[in-house]
């Protein structure tokens, strides 16, 4: 049964499949980053007020699975988990201030959850680690 998220005037059940690369592709997050990295989006979803149901970060990319309402946008999401990591990122790695103009691309891969069950995207993100 979907759990589904009560807002005043809303009822929701909005789940996406989220890719999206340091610039370049470059394997930045290693060495620690990755566990910022994971700590940072856990945050600035609280802050935002989305969930993030399961996430992997791989040295090259990272893999989420969000529910969010549907009003604030996924877009809005991925712009506020790539917008407020940056710094903190920076301030963890300087050598990245020389390595890369910018930390993350511009683009995103987003699919909504729907044609494939819940449990195989969660298991598809799971395994990305192996």
């Amino acid at each position: 049964m979907a759990k589904y998220y009560r807002t005043p005037h809303l009822v929701y059940d909005c789940k996406y499949h989220v890719i999206f690369c340091p610039k370049y592709r470059r394997k930045i997050l290693v060495n620690g980053l990755e566990e910022l990295v994971k700590s940072l989006f856990l945050k600035i979803a609280e802050q935002k007020d989305f969930q993030i149901i399961e996430m992997e970060v791989m040295p090259d990319h990272v893999h989420l699975l969000i529910s969010c309402n549907p009003r604030f946008g996924i877009m809005n999401c991925v712009r506020a988990l790539k917008r407020y990591s940056a710094a903190p990122m920076r301030e963890f790695d300087p050598s990245l201030e020389h390595r890369l103009p910018s930390i993350w691309t511009r683009s995103a891969f987003i699919a909504t959850v729907g044609s494939v069950s819940l449990e195989t995207v969660k298991a598809y993100i799971e395994s990305q680690k192996e």
